[in-house]
């Protein structure tokens, strides 16, 4: 047996006594990403140990052997989890091939899927927190690893000549192409064990990362980068089928020729390996981070963790798509309807527990609505009057729905003569307005709101307003047919405008201006930074323009109306308001998963809250069928009182 298998042993032999002695959640972690490069050492090394079913080395075909064996054990020994099971079988399967001396493509593909599967199933960090800076990596490779590897990543440093195994030679271009910058960083983080190649725990995460990328570029020459550049710049489907930073690093170039072809990858993964800055512009301006959880979902799914596929199928639509949707809606109202519409039925499949293939066609076909949908926003960074009209539909859509419920609000209370209750409901929105600032300033600086929070907050409070309103709304109209308003507002008004009505009035201005204020900055926060900043901030200021004077129109027009009158109008107003509301809430839980998905075909109509969902119609359907039997048992019950 030689040095390299003795050493390799008792590496991994020490590493897994030092996780049973000092277990954590950060050993846990390191067992995933120890188990992770095994797989990927045996899908890439089989190879050299195996070739038509005959071995070439039987010290290297030993390791082999010995390394998915450990992979079983160690996936065994994991935390328990329902798909666990399948983890060890796939295991025992690779084992298996190993043993009966399988092809390479067949052992690297069951290796390979094995590994996805692992971390779907058990997810761990697998992306650098900024795009890797190349030139940090030449100088962190100068440094620290051209002495054995060599100038030009060869392997024939003058360190690495003395050495037995030799260093790897990062210009082979057959290893490179089933290797991702994440196996590098694997390498560079944990060591290889059984050669001289050690752990550089002691560099940061962002020196490891950049080096990681840099020695992925050896493998590639000028000429592929300059194609590349070109495939890269053509805004194709290069760009769609990376997009992103952590798609990048878990990214093998054989992986990518299979949706680009071979000689496309190469030249792809070359310009990416020199220039990963490309994908600064592809993350901002695009779908990306939608794509990406869509594929975790699917993976997760056909691991059988069908609650993490839900979950990341709930995060790809409200942290990926949702805060593009008024810029998508500005430029393609239909492709907006069109991806809402899939997203929906595809987690209405994770749902019913759907066959993966069937979960997988749909996915198939949300890509390339991400791909028609990226397409117009990037046409669209640099349309100010796009810009203009979007962000100008965003503060109207947000803000008349809650201009209606303030100013009916403080009709009521002129109307009632008792105006020095009109303090706590300014002091409500203002409130409301003040919170929205800080919800901004903490969204930007302080935490990440995600989505499935942002859609719990607007449903909640959008059906907790629906409430308030629907009752508000009973009580305005039977007074509407009581007759003898003054009498009645001269003896009751004072008893039931008290303090504690007073703090309501505060309590239901503040909710339904937050709610609204809550979901514009997070809209304006997804248009800003697209390159039509001014556009943005001229919709901003016409649409507050739009609607002081709309809010100026409804006053002095409720202050003509008759008391009657007023509280009758009044009175259908908020109705509709809580029927429009309670569309809205439902919709809200249904995608933060409060509510089960329902989706049928249907009309949308958002401005009333009307989406094509079932629970949601039922929902509005009954609210709208309470008030309507109320109103006209209260109308004809006061016509009996008059005859």
């Amino acid at each position: 047996m030689r040095l390299n298998t003795i050493l390799q042993r008792q590496a991994l032999i020490l590493g897994f006594i030092a996780c049973l002695f000092f277990p954590s959640a950060h050993a846990a972690e390191a067992d995933v990403k120890r188990v992770w490069q095994i797989l990927d050492y045996l899908g890439v090394d089989y190879a050299g140990a195996v070739k038509g079913g005959v071995v070439l080395s039987a010290s290297e075909y030993g390791e082999m052997k010995e390394f998915a064996k450990t992979a079983r054990e160690k996936i065994a020994s994991l935390e328990a989890k329902p798909d666990q099971p399948a983890l060890v079988d796939e295991a025992k399967t690779l084992e298996a091939a190993i043993e009966a001396k399988a092809d390479p493509a067949r052992v690297a593909t069951l290796a390979k899927t094995l590994g996805t599967h692992l971390l779907a199933s058990y997810p761990v960090p697998l992306a650098p927190t900024a795009i890797p800076d190349v030139q940090l990596g030449a100088k962190v490779y100068a440094a620290n690893c051209a002495s054995c590897h060599g100038i030009t990543g060869n392997g024939d440093g003058p360190v690495g000549k003395t050495l037995d195994p030799t260093p790897i030679a990062f210009t082979d271009k057959d290893r490179a192409r089933h290797r991702s910058i994440f196996a590098l960083y694997q390498a560079v983080t944990q060591g290889i064990a059984g050669t001289a190649m050690p752990a550089f725990g002691q560099l940061s995460d962002q020196d490891r990362w950049a080096v990681a990328t840099y020695l992925g570029s050896f493998a590639h020459d000028a000429q592929q980068v300059a194609q590349g550049e070109k495939l890269w710049a053509a805004g194709s489907k290069a760009s769609a089928e990376v997009g992103s930073v952590e798609r990048l690093v878990g990214l093998t170039e054989d992986d990518l020729s299979k949706s680009l072809g071979a000689s496309e990858a190469g030249a792809v993964m070359a310009y990416l390996h020199v220039h990963p800055e490309a994908l600064a512009k592809a993350q901002a301006g695009g779908l990306s981070l939608a794509r990406e959880r869509l594929h975790a979902s699917l993976l997760a799914y056909e691991a059988g963790d069908a609650s993490k596929a839900k979950d990341l199928a709930l995060s790809s639509y409200l942290d990926g798509v949702e805060p593009y949707e008024q810029a998508l809606a500005a430029r393609d109202g239909s492709l907006k309807d069109r991806i809402e519409v899939e997203m929906g039925r595809y987690r209405s499949l994770l749902s019913q527990g759907a066959p993966a293939s069937e979960a997988k066609a749909v996915a198939a076909s949300i890509e390339q609505l991400f791909s028609d949908a990226d397409k117009v926003l990037a046409d669209s960074h640099a349309d100010s009057t796009a810009a203009f009209f979007g962000s100008l539909t965003i503060l109207l859509r947000e803000g008349i729905e809650a201009l209606l419920v303030v100013v009916a609000m403080i009709a009521f209370l002129r109307k009632a003569e008792r105006r020095e209750v009109l303090v706590y409901v300014h002091a409500g929105w203002v409130a409301a307005l003040a919170a929205g600032g800080i919800t901004w300033i903490a969204a930007t600086y302080l935490v990440t709101i995600s989505g499935a929070n942002r859609e719990v907050t607007e449903g909640l409070s959008s059906l907790f307003a629906a409430a308030v309103l629907l009752s508000v709304g009973v009580w305005m109209h039977q007074k509407s047919v009581a007759g003898q308003w003054q009498t009645y507002l001269r003896e009751r008004m004072s008893a039931a405008l008290d303090r504690k009505s007073a703090f309501f009035m505060f309590g239901l201005a503040f909710v339904a201006v937050y709610r609204e204020v809550f979901e514009t900055i997070l809209f304006y926060a997804a248009l800003w930074g697209q390159g039509s900043d001014g556009a943005i901030v001229a919709g901003l200021l016409t649409g507050i323009v739009g609607l002081v004077l709309i809010t100026v129109l409804l006053l002095r027009f409720s202050a003509r109306l008759p008391i009657g009158k007023f509280f009758s109008a009044s009175s259908w107003l908020v109705a509709v308001l809580a029927v429009v509301l309670t569309g809205k809430g439902i919709a809200a839980l249904q995608e933060a998963g409060w509510i089960a998905p329902s989706t049928l075909t249907a009309p949308r109509f958002e401005p009333l809250g009307v989406y094509p969902s079932t629970i949601g119609l039922i929902a509005q359907g009954a609210v709208l069928a309470f008030v309507l039997g109320f109103f006209f048992l209260n109308s004809r019950a006061a016509r009996v009182r008059k005859n």
